[in-house]
């Protein structure tokens, strides 16, 4: 079995979005029900957070070191990280209806991003897939979404993954990086035979897609042809998220779903507990997120 270790645990209710900064060398992620952004820094173990009052969705990097774009409930905002001062931008839902989820830059530096109802228990597809530009301009790419997940870019091949949690299915479409248009959607890997559903993915530096299964105990490699070749057992059940980080990009961070969810959480493994920030050195490496465009 494949080490992993915790780097950070605590009282963490539903962990997601990781993103390593190559300029500051430490991890971001947030704590959707814990209202929280954190950063990590592994060179000294040191897990800071900044509370920003409602539920973040998901973070971007800027060009801009500790100046980041946050998606908080319907909104996208900045967030000032020495301050910790939230600065509304963009309203792109309307308020109290879907919250955002998972999103990442494209290789452009656009944020695409979804959103969900709340209460997954309730099998809503209320969600949607945006584009938002570095001027603001908010463009719709799907709609009728259950739970978006799954957002990943491969420039080599001109694609985008994406998966809607619910359907159990992970797609792959075409992906025009001037435009920031998808066409061509087909079905890239079918969970329902697998264990867990799709949750949070990332790429590593062969253009291969790491999904972390939620329920399943594991994340998954899956090559750009659709094969699983890896699998790496975790010793929780909900990781929700993957992505590379450490100075050559080859640990994998994970975070993990704690009381928080659908569904409560089964005990951890080993002493670990669900909604640790888990990390494991692997024998690839990741890619650097490409940074949103700030004025």
């Amino acid at each position: 079995m494949t080490d992993v270790r915790q780097a950070v645990t605590g009282d963490i209710k539903l962990g997601e979005c990781p993103i390593w900064s190559e300029a500051e060398q430490v991890l971001y992620w947030v704590d959707i029900d814990g209202h929280a952004v954190h950063r990590y820094d592994p060179a000294t173990g040191v897990d800071e957070q900044r509370g920003v009052g409602a539920r973040p969705g998901a973070v971007a990097l800027t060009a801009e070191p500790g100046r980041l774009l946050l998606a908080i409930e319907h909104r996208i905002t900045w967030l000032d990280w020495p301050s910790g001062e939230v600065t509304p931008w963009l309203d792109v839902e309307e308020p109290g209806r879907n919250r955002f989820n998972d999103g990442r830059t494209d290789p452009a530096g656009r944020l695409v991003i979804g959103t969900m109802w709340p209460d997954t228990k309730a099998r809503r597809r209320t969600g949607a897939v945006y584009s938002i530009e570095g001027d603001g301009t908010v463009t719709p790419l799907l709609s009728e979404i259950g739970v978006p997940n799954g957002t990943a870019f491969d420039p080599e091949r001109g694609v985008m993954y994406f998966a809607d949690t619910a359907n159990q299915i992970v797609v792959v479409a075409d992906y025009d990086l001037e435009t920031g248009r998808r066409s061509n959607a087909r079905e890239f890997l079918d969970y329902r035979d697998l264990a867990g559903k799709p949750d949070g993915a990332c790429l590593d530096a062969d253009g291969c897609y790491w999904s972390a299964s939620v329920y399943g105990w594991a994340v998954i490699r899956v090559t750009p042809d659709g094969v699983v070749d890896r699998r790496v057992e975790l010793p929780v059940a909900k990781p929700s998220m993957p992505a590379f980080g450490g100075a050559d990009l080859s640990t994998l961070y994970v975070t993990t779903i704690g009381d928080a969810g659908s569904a409560p959480s089964e005990p951890g493994r080993d002493g670990f507990t669900p909604g640790d920030l888990l990390a494991i050195d692997l024998d690839v490496q990741g890619r650097p997120d490409p940074l949103f465009p700030t004025a």
